[in-house]
């Protein structure tokens, strides 16, 4: 399956989740879409809602299905809790990162900064959103792209202090990756045990 590119808000109102960010759709309808969006649905199965939970994990981070379940897979073979450590890889991809940092005002938007060429790590211009960022190494904007006016609104008024796993610089426009998120740290309201039974089938 092919990245999602259509209306994010109605993935939003599917899941009731803001997962995009801000959504201003939601908080007007705060309901499924379609014709029976706002009709009382029957019992999700069991199946169902650890589905949903992985479909919501995908769109969240803006993973496609082998990404996503290759990610599992390391995770599962990683010692730790395999929920946790799944999601600390997904914290960990580049595109993510740059996103945590304020660089970018969304993961797709980091996503496309990467792509082209915006961002270094460790000094040297990186092009792959999916690079898994390692804890000690350097992200930050390109020498030539510090004047972007896309990065410079999402910096303005940024607070770097909210996540606690990354140290921000202000004279190169980047962080240090310290460590692994914890997962109380990481905001995502992601039921990863749900994504752990789903895949153990």
């Amino acid at each position: 399956m092919a990245r999602y590119t259509g209306p994010k808000s109605k993935i939003a109102r599917k899941f009731g989740e803001a997962i995009f960010g801000e959504d201003k759709v939601l908080a007007k309808k705060n309901y499924p879409p379609g014709q029976h969006g706002q009709n009382r649905r029957r019992k999700t199965s069991e199946y169902g809602m650890q589905l949903r939970e992985k479909q919501k994990a995908k769109y969240t981070y803006g993973v496609l299905e082998r990404q996503f379940r290759n990610l599992f897979e390391r995770a599962a073979r990683t010692k730790g809790i395999t929920g946790e450590v799944l999601l600390q890889f997904l914290e960990s991809r580049l595109d993510n990162v740059v996103y945590r940092l304020g660089i970018a005002p969304s993961r797709p938007a980091a996503r496309q900064l990467v792509l082209h060429k915006h961002i270094t790590v460790n000094g040297k211009v990186l092009n792959i959103p999916s690079y898994q960022v390692k804890p000690g190494e350097v992200v930050a904007v390109r020498e030539k792209s510090k004047s972007l006016e896309v990065i410079a609104d999402s910096l303005g008024g940024f607070n770097h202090s909210k996540y606690p796993w990354i140290e921000w610089n202000e004279s190169i426009k980047g962080g240090i990756y310290l460590h692994l998120p914890q997962r109380e740290d990481i905001p995502e309201t992601i039921k990863e045990q749900l994504i752990v039974e789903l895949y153990s089938k």
